[in-house]
């Protein structure tokens, strides 16, 4: 099928630009339940948005066309930037309901890891809905866009939407939590990716070879809540679970080493997030989560310190020039 084309709006001759930014997200709670017929699996999730951004700069151009580009400087430069980009179908999404949209160029800054397990494709398609919806004056609710971002992926709602939630189905069904206070991370960052489909595929192999039958996830551990509402990473640390993390560490075993340095540096525990390669390393201060940091860089890692919850997707500027 030969892709759609927005139409210039007619005589714009001045060139306007939305800056959106996006958080990436780690999971401190992740079940996954059995296979599903359409080919995903039903989770029971627990995000955090966290202070790690995706920014994404849309600018109307005249020629009818939806471009992508990488900023100078980002994270990485092996990003597809074709039609296979998640920016560049959610702009294509937005394209479609809109009643005067130009032709677009959307230019990304990277700094969430590709194929890390924190949502970096995700945050780019949340950030590109809201700055086309404001490029082309959409008027779309925050609902109806969570609606559009739900057929992008099971991550870009939650991207929207930020803070603190719980995910049902597969991760898009949404409930807010509660997490008024500041939980500090460190995050070893990986120099690869892993493919979420492959490690999921792993996870089933995994189950089938050991005879488990996992149960459809159906609720979150209360405790996990708790932890977040009182801000307590002590007890945070005690409920931190992921399913898919042996499934991570079976195809990337440096990841094992990765989780026992941080337990070994004083963390107060590590997990890796969602999908992997990304490790999640709780603190229980900032000033904690920047030792853990410069103990990391000795060690050879490139890590970081972030906090969350944050907010989701947000315009930071609306230029004409």
């Amino acid at each position: 099928m030969t892709p759609s084309r927005a139409t210039p709006e007619a005589g714009s001759a001045r060139s306007r630009t939305v800056r959106v930014k996006a958080p990436g997200k780690i999971n401190v709670s992740f079940s996954v339940g059995p296979l599903r017929p359409d080919g995903y699996h039903s989770v029971a999730s627990v995000y955090l948005a966290v202070s790690l951004y995706e920014e994404v700069a849309a600018s109307t151009t005249n020629d009818g066309e939806i471009t992508v580009s990488l900023r100078k400087g980002s994270l990485a430069q092996e990003m597809p930037l074709d039609e296979s980009n998640l920016a560049v179908r959610a702009a294509r999404l937005m394209a479609e309901l809109s009643e005067q949209p130009s032709g677009v160029h959307l230019e990304i800054t990277k700094r969430v890891p590709i194929a890390g397990g924190m949502g970096g494709g995700s945050a780019d398609a949340a950030a590109t809905l809201l700055a086309c919806d404001a490029l082309w004056n959409a008027g779309l609710s925050r609902e109806e866009l969570a609606h559009l971002a739900a057929e992008l992926g099971a991550d870009v709602p939650f991207s929207l939407l930020g803070g603190a939630a719980i995910g049902l189905g597969v991760g898009d069904q949404l409930t807010p939590a509660l997490a008024p206070n500041p939980l500090h991370w460190t995050l070893v960052l990986p120099d690869f990716g892993l493919s979420t489909p492959t490690v999921f595929a792993a996870l089933d192999r995994i189950r089938i070879a050991s005879g488990f039958e996992p149960a459809e996830p159906e609720q979150i551990d209360p405790a996990v809540l708790r932890a977040l509402r009182a801000g307590d990473a002590e007890a945070l640390a005690d409920t931190l679970h992921n399913d898919l993390q042996p499934a991570a560490t079976r195809l990337a075993p440096q990841l094992v080493d990765v989780l026992e340095q941080g337990s070994e540096y004083g963390a107060l525990s590590t997990i890796v997030s969602g999908s992997g390669p990304t490790v999640a390393m709780l603190a229980s201060s900032e000033s904690h989560a920047l030792e853990l940091v410069d103990r990391l860089a000795e060690a050879g890692q490139h890590a970081l310190a972030v906090h969350s919850p944050v907010h989701g997707a947000k315009i930071v500027s609306d230029l004409i020039h």
